[in-house]
């Protein structure tokens, strides 16, 4: 089974940005949204002349191995799938925005428009049918290479296991993102020291780890609870047999004050009949 990842080459991207605008056309990303689902930011230049150092910030969710976003989400919207590639089913999702916090790279947004959590999904509807994703066919520099991280002929697998193609993670956060950074090993280090993973996104926020350890177990546990009561109750009564729904009167009370039952072999007399009995002279 494939494993997709990414990698960025850092000597060929030139920060145009042509990437992000070939995503949000692919995936109609609203355009008033502060966040987009690949993004590319300008670092400040380091250093003074002739030792300058010049980086940009090109991110995007890594479709971690370990990806904290799914324990987050409250209803199992966010899952991955065989190939690695997390993902959000949007009929499921709520918007709660739980699996956003929970992202150390902060790789998710609220979607204004479907009222979803979004995110890129390495173009999987593309991929699928054998297409590279929309950022891939766009770079005009091909800084970036698509492929299968487990097939040892693939580019990709050459840059990562061969020529070492870096991960962006800290000892705080190694959560085995699937995006990979090649190339100048300083320009790499700039995009940790200005924008590194935050340790406190592994856990979703505080309402997210209330209902996931509290309310969650507590509810599932009250309903288990009830549907035992209901089936113990059901399943006494069926063994009772013939004195199913039978009236007991209580105790101390007797019955003499009841009506007699009447006698199934006394004809009843109706209104009909009562019309056809001849008066009395």
């Amino acid at each position: 089974m494939a494993r997709f990842g990414m990698v960025i080459d850092m000597d060929r991207c030139v920060g145009c940005g042509a990437c992000v605008v070939a995503c949000e056309t692919e995936w109609d990303t609203p355009p008033d949204s502060k966040r987009r689902r690949d993004w590319v930011i300008d670092i400040p230049t380091e250093g003074s002349f002739p030792q300058v150092e010049r980086s940009v910030y090109v991110g995007l969710c890594n479709h971690c191995d370990e990806p904290s976003c799914i324990p987050a989400c409250p209803t199992g919207a966010t899952y991955q799938d065989e190939q690695g590639r997390v993902l959000v089913d949007e009929e499921v999702c709520i918007g709660c925005g739980f699996c956003g916090a929970a992202c150390p790279y902060n790789a998710r947004f609220f979607n204004p428009v479907k009222k979803k959590i979004d995110k890129c999904t390495f173009c999987a509807p593309l991929v699928d049918k054998g297409l590279e994703p929309a950022c891939v066919q766009t770079c005009i520099t091909k800084a970036r290479v698509f492929g299968d991280l487990t097939d040892p002929k693939s580019e990709i697998h050459d840059l990562v296991y061969r020529q070492g193609a870096r991960r962006l993670e800290t000892e705080e956060v190694a959560i085995g993102p699937n995006v990979y950074y090649r190339g100048d090993a300083g320009r790499i280090d700039m995009i940790l020291a200005h924008h590194p993973p935050n340790p406190k996104g592994l856990e979703p926020p505080l309402a997210g780890r209330f209902w996931e350890k509290l309310a969650r177990p507590f509810m599932l546990g009250m309903l288990g609870v009830t549907f035992a009561g209901q089936a113990l109750a059901f399943f006494t009564q069926l063994a009772k047999g013939e004195d199913f729904g039978k009236f007991t009167p209580p105790p101390g009370d007797d019955d003499q004050d009841l009506p007699e039952a009447m006698d199934p072999a006394r004809p009843c007399r109706t209104n009909a009949t009562r019309r056809q009995s001849p008066a009395p002279r």
